[in-house]
C-alpha cells in the first residue's frame, strides 16, 4: 500500500477515502457541524455535490443512485435535526439491502452527553436500522473507520452504515496511509452443497425460482437467465425486483408483491420445490408469510446467513454470492423435464398481466399500455408507495436489468427523489417516476433540486385527493367511517411551473399522450398531473365493490 506522509485534517482524509472508493456523487443538505467536509469537497473536482431541499429527499436520492449504479450512495447531513430527517432513507436502504455510507455532523466532543444544541446520540439512534453505526472520536482513525464503513456497506447483504462526526475532530490533523479501494466478497457454494441441491431437484416435479435483490446486487441477471433456460425453470421476481428477469421471457412466471393475481400465487402454491435466490422471503413477497407450506421443500441461497431461515427454515441452505452460486449450479446434472410445467406458469402470468385493448379499460391501464409502446427498453421506472403502483406491478413489462427502482420498505415520498438518483446514475436513459398526490407532496420540493442541477426526469402524479391505500384499508376494516384520508386541492402543474419545471394537468388518455410526447422531447424536469378517479381505489377494486362486500357480510 502506497504511503502518504502529508498531513491532512480528518475532513480531508474522509474525502481522500471517497476519492479512493471512486465516489462521483455526494447528496446532502448542508450544515455547520460538518462544514470542514464540505470545504474539502469544494477542493475536489471529481465529486459532484447535490444539495437537496430536505434530508429525507437527499437520502432517497442516494439510496436510488446506489440501487442503480450498484455502488454505495453517499449522503451527508447535520446533527440530530438533519439526521432524523434523513433516517427514512436509511431505513429504506436497510430493508432494500442498498449500500450507503452516511456522514452525520455531530456536536463538539466536549459537549456530548450534555444535551448540546441539536444533540442526538447518533450511533445508538441508527443502530437498529443500519449495518454499523459508529462515532469518529480520533482523527488518526479516520481512514480506518471510513474504509471499514465502505467494506461493511458492500459486503454480505449490502446496507447502510452511519458515521457520526464530532465537529472538533474534523479539524484535527493526522498523518495517514493512503486508503485502499473497498472490495466486495464473493463466497462460492461448496461442491457438497451443489450436490445436495442437485439430488433434491432430480426428484422435483414442479420447481420454481423466486429471485430477489441478491441477484441484482451480484449482477447475476445473465447467469440466472442461463440457469433457468438450461433446466427450464420458471422464475418469479420477489417484491419490487421486477427487472431481475426479463418479463417477456417464456420462463417468467410473475411478480410476488401487493395485489398479486391469485393465478400467479397458485404457481408458488403448487410448487414442490422452491428455490429462493437472493431474497429474504419478505412479508410482502410471501403474502404475510403464508405463501409457502411445510409440504414444500425450500432451497435458500443468499449471501447473508442471517437472511436464511429468518422467514422459513430451508431444507438446503447455501451462503454464497448469487453470481458465483448460479455459475456453480450450471454444472448440475438434472434429468427431469419441466418444460410443460414452466409453460403453464408463464401462461398464468401472461393471462393475468395482459392488457385487453378490445375492452373498456381504466385510464391508468391505458397509460401503462402507452408507455410500453413509447419508452425505450432501457428506460428506468421509479415508483413511490401507493395503490397506483399496482398498475406498474401488474401490467408494465421490464425486459432489461437496471430498469426498475422502487422501495421494498414502502416508503412514501420516494418516487421523485429516486428518479433524480437513478437519472444521475444513468444520465443517458429516460427516467419516469410514478407517485400519488400524497407521496409526491412529501418530497415535491426536490423538483427544484432537479431544476437547479438540470436533471430531466418525468414525474407522473396520480392525483385522487386522498391517501388512497390507507382509504382502501379503512373501507375494508372500518366501512364508510372515513377519517384522515381525504386531502385538499393542490395543482401540481402550477407547483412544477413555479419552480421552473414543465407542468401539465391531464384528464384523458389523449391529453396524457400529448403531454408525455412534449415532455419526452423537452428533456427538462417535468410533472404530468393525472386527475384520477377516486372510486377506482386499486387495480381490481372500487370503493363501491368494497362497501358491497361489507354489506353482504352483515
Amino acid at each position: 500500500m502506497e504511503m502518504s506522509h502529508k498531513k491532512e485534517t480528518s475532513a480531508q482524509a474522509i474525502i481522500h477515502c471517497l476519492r479512493q472508493a471512486q465516489v462521483e456523487k455526494v447528496f446532502c443538505v448542508p450544515g455547520e457541524s460538518y462544514l470542514p467536509v464540505l470545504d474539502a469537497l469544494y477542493d475536489t473536482s471529481s465529486i459532484q455535490v447535490i444539495s437537496a431541499r430536505h434530508e429525507g429527499g437527499a437520502a432517497f436520492m442516494a439510496e436510488a443512485y446506489a440501487k442503480s449504479a450498484l455502488k454505495p450512495g453517499i449522503v451527508m447531513a447535520t446533527r440530530g435535526v438533519g439526521a432524523t430527517n434523513l433516517s427514512i432513507g436509511v431505513h429504506t436502504a436497510y430493508q432494500d439491502s442498498t449500500p450507503m455510507v452516511v456522514f452525520l455532523g455531530q456536536v463538539h466532543s466536549k459537549f456530548i452527553g450534555k444535551e448540546g444544541f441539536q444533540e442526538v446520540d447518533l450511533a445508538h439512534y441508527f443502530q437498529p436500522i443500519a449495518k454499523w453505526s459508529v462515532e469518529l472520536t480520533d482523527a488518526d482513525r479516520t481512514v480506518e473507520i471510513v474504509q471499514r464503513a465502505f467494506h461493511i456497506a458492500i459486503s454480505g447483504r449490502p446496507g447502510p452504515v452511519i458515521i457520526s462526526l464530532p465537529e472538533d475532530v474534523l479539524h484535527q490533523e493526522t498523518i495517514i496511509a493512503s486508503p485502499q479501494t473497498p472490495l466486495r466478497q464473493t463466497p462460492v457454494p461448496s461442491a457438497t452443497e451443489v450436490k445436495k441441491m442437485e439430488a433434491m431437484l432430480n426428484h422435483a416435479k414442479r420447481p420454481v425460482i423466486i429471485a430477489g435483490g441478491g441477484v441484482k446486487s451480484a449482477q447475476a441477471e445473465v447467469a440466472l437467465k442461463h440457469v433457468a433456460e438450461l433446466f427450464h425453470l420458471p422464475v418469479l421476481s420477489a417484491f419490487r425486483r421486477h427487472d431481475v428477469f426479463p418479463n417477456d421471457h417464456l420462463l417468467y412466471a410473475g411478480h410476488l408483491g401487493l395485489g398479486t393475481p391469485k393465478s400467479v400465487l397458485k404457481t408458488v402454491q403448487q410448487a414442490d420445490v422452491v428455490l429462493a435466490f437472493g431474497t429474504r422471503l419478505s412479508e410482502v413477497t410471501t403474502q404475510d408469510y403464508s405463501l409457502l407450506s411445510t409440504d414444500q421443500q425450500l432451497i435458500h441461497i443468499d449471501i447473508d446467513f442471517n437472511s436464511i431461515g429468518k422467514s422459513y427454515f430451508p431444507d438446503v441452505a447455501i451462503v454464497a454470492d448469487m453470481k458465483e452460486a448460479l455459475l456453480q449450479l450450471q454444472t448440475m446434472k438434472l434429468t427431469p423435464n419441466w418444460e410443460r410445467w414452466a409453460s403453464a406458469c408463464n401462461a398464468r402470468y401472461i393471462h393475468a398481466s395482459r392488457i385487453d385493448e378490445t375492452e373498456s379499460t381504466h385510464m391508468n391501464t391505458e397509460i401503462i399500455s402507452y408507455l410500453l409502446t413509447t419508452l425505450p427498453d432501457n428506460a428506468i421506472i421509479t415508483n413511490d408507495a401507493g395503490n397506483f403502483a399496482g398498475w406498474i406491478h401488474q401490467y408494465y413489462t421490464f425486459t432489461q436489468p437496471h430498469t426498475y427502482v422502487g422501495p421494498t420498505s414502502g416508503a412514501m415520498g420516494y418516487g421523485l427523489p429516486a428518479a433524480i438518483g437513478a437519472k444521475l446514475a444513468f444520465p443517458n436513459r429516460v427516467v419516469v417516476g410514478f407517485a400519488g398526490d400524497g407521496g409526491f407532496m412529501m418530497t415535491c420540493q426536490e423538483l427544484e433540486t432537479a431544476v437547479r442541477y438540470n436533471i430531466p426526469v418525468i414525474c407522473l402524479v396520480f392525483n385522487n385527493k386522498m391517501y388512497g391505500t390507507i382509504r382502501m384499508h379503512q373501507e375494508m376494516h372500518y366501512p364508510q367511517k372515513v377519517i384522515a384520508t381525504d386531502l385538499g386541492e393542490v395543482c401540481f402543474k402550477d407547483l412544477a411551473i413555479s419552480v421552473g419545471a414543465l407542468g401539465y394537468r391531464v384528464t384523458t388518455i389523449q391529453e396524457f399522450k400529448v403531454a408525455f410526447a412534449e415532455s419526452y422531447q423537452a428533456k427538462k424536469p417535468t410533472v404530468i398531473e393525472i386527475m384520477s378517479d377516486r372510486e377506482q381505489i386499486s387495480v381490481s377494486q372500487t370503493i363501491t365493490d368494497i362497501r358491497d362486500r361489507n354489506n353482504h357480510k352483515k
